[in-house]
């Protein structure tokens, strides 16, 4: 078993009408056995930026604190948000940086840029960095997320649309996964809002 998938995950974000969603599951586990029901993947940066850690649970954890301490300093020195361009980036190096020994995490970011344009992105552990216009997946459940995100993903949807599309790939892919699922956790981002809900998953 890869050190990738010995937690379990699965992350996806979704580009909408001047909108995006990000989501995962809540499983945490060692190898095969369920430790937490209720674990968090998808962290803030600030109000129109997100990123999700896929991948080992506690660098994920490690990752996030040091990218809150990069983005707190930027903001005391140059007095505004980062943007998501900027921040992709940042986690970008930030994982180069450690690329003889790295963090066994898969980030995907995604954020509201100038005009609020959607802007989502993954990387690998070494901060290769992939670009798309649709969706983005990582985590033990990508190959089954790409399958369900291509078939019902359509461009320019309604946050509403947006959530349901979404919520519909996550679960219908970590049923399909054994090192992930236990409901889902989702984000919708609006230039004037953020919905925060829990899905509901089979719990076996």
């Amino acid at each position: 078993m890869s050190i990738f998938e010995y937690n379990g995950s699965a992350v996806v974000a979704m580009v909408g009408k001047n909108c995006f969603a990000i989501a995962s599951d809540r499983r945490l586990g060692v190898q095969l056995q369920t430790v937490a029901t209720d674990f968090q993947r998808v962290f803030k940066i600030h109000g129109k930026l997100y990123i999700g850690l896929s991948g080992l649970a506690t660098d994920a954890q490690t990752l996030y604190q040091r990218l809150v301490f990069k983005h707190k300093l930027y903001q005391l020195r140059e007095e505004r948000d980062m943007k998501p361009e900027t921040f992709a980036s940042l986690v970008s190096a930030l994982l180069y940086e450690k690329r003889f020994g790295p963090y066994f995490c898969q980030p995907i970011i995604a954020g509201l840029g100038e005009n609020n344009q959607p802007f989502i992105c993954t990387m690998d552990c070494i901060g290769a960095k992939e670009l798309a216009k649709d969706f983005v997946v990582s985590g033990t459940a990508s190959e089954s997320l790409y399958g369900a995100c291509e078939s019902m993903y359509k461009p320019d949807m309604e946050p509403e649309e947006l959530f349901e599309t979404i919520s519909q790939a996550l679960l219908s892919s970590v049923d399909r996964d054994c090192l992930s699922g236990w409901g889902g956790y989702v984000l919708i981002v609006t230039p004037s809002e953020v919905q925060e809900r829990m899905l509901k998953g089979r719990m076996d």
